[in-house]
């Protein structure tokens, strides 16, 4: 059976297709992100408050290691391509980084299915958010021009205490602390309604990707080709991290989906401090009006057999 958020998200997008009048009030869109990383953090945390923290040494290594390498795999290719320095460091940054709602669906769908899942992946989404932008910039300003500069100062507070990240990292660090006896009376607000909040911003997602269609034909084949692709073989890099870490077949599903994933709300604004020559709107429209629905509709369920299939290969 579908998993009813699909529809939601394809709701929105068929409003905007028809030219409905359909949206949602102004603001709301902040106000469900918000909520949506904070409950994350918060569930999360309290798993991870029964973890020793010592054990998951490896897979904080290895998430900072994924997010670094994806975009220098990603930029030689889109270099290939025929994209500029910079509009390759900027996308590849996109996708070093992840979508968190991508994630939330992801997860969402392996428990509808009762595939067991690692208790503290909400701390890989944390984890994932930050090197690959770094490693992005990095690769745009290197070698480095005469007269130009980064702003790391900016750049490091807007990428490391920007909303997303302090969102999630404060929840954890909340849930961690409380632990799930001390939570309890927040179960009503932050865990009970959680699948029908994340309905309503795939609605509201679906009403944005609607939107930037008209953005998608003018770029090409080549975005569209490589915003169709890449989500398949970064998952691929990311099932194998799975693997090494000895996951279970929902944490190797997990950890492909977050590979797969562009980010749409940390990396613009990172990019646009630091890779200020490249086209922003190439790079929104790649992450959020392509490979965002290509997952929600195709690539979740692809990982999601890719992690049961090397989890029986591997004995997880």
């Amino acid at each position: 059976m579908a998993d009813p958020l699909v529809f939601f998200f394809l709701l929105g997008l068929f409003a905007r297709m028809v030219r409905s009048d359909l949206k949602l009030p102004e603001g709301l869109y902040d106000i469900l992100a918000f909520y949506l990383l904070l409950a994350i953090g918060l569930k999360g945390g309290v798993e991870l408050s029964r973890q020793p923290l010592a054990e998951l040494l490896p897979q904080v290594l290895a998430c900072i290691g994924l997010g670094l390498l994806i975009p220098l795999v990603l930029v030689p290719i889109l270099r290939a391509l025929g994209f500029s320095r910079a509009d390759s460091a900027s996308l590849a940054g996109h996708y070093g980084s992840v979508s968190v709602v991508t994630f939330a669906v992801a997860l969402s769908q392996l428990q509808k299915q009762a595939i067991p899942v690692e208790p503290q992946a909400p701390l890989w989404v944390a984890l994932l958010e930050a090197p690959g932008l770094v490693t992005a910039i990095f690769l745009a300003r290197w070698p480095r021009r005469a007269g130009e500069t980064t702003p790391w100062k900016q750049l490091g507070h807007d990428v490391f205490l920007g909303k997303s990240v302090l969102l999630l990292v404060g929840g954890l660090a909340i849930g961690a602390g409380l632990g799930e006896a001390g939570l309890a009376s927040m179960e009503a607000v932050f865990l009970d309604p959680f699948r029908g909040v994340l309905a309503l911003f795939l609605l509201e997602l679906g009403l944005v990707v609607g939107d930037r269609l008209p953005a998608v034909r003018q770029q090409g084949w080549r975005l569209v080709g490589f915003a169709l692709l890449a989500p398949l073989g970064l998952a691929v890099l990311g099932a194998g991290t799975g693997v090494w870490l000895g996951l279970g077949a929902g944490g190797i599903a997990l950890m492909a989906t977050l590979a797969a994933s562009a980010s749409y709300i940390a990396a613009p604004t990172a990019m646009r401090i630091a890779v200020q020559e490249a086209d922003a709107a190439l790079s929104i429209t790649a992450a959020l009006a392509i490979t965002f629905p290509f997952n929600l509709l195709i690539g979740i369920p692809i990982y999601t057999q890719m992690g049961l299939a090397l989890a029986r290969a591997t004995g997880g």
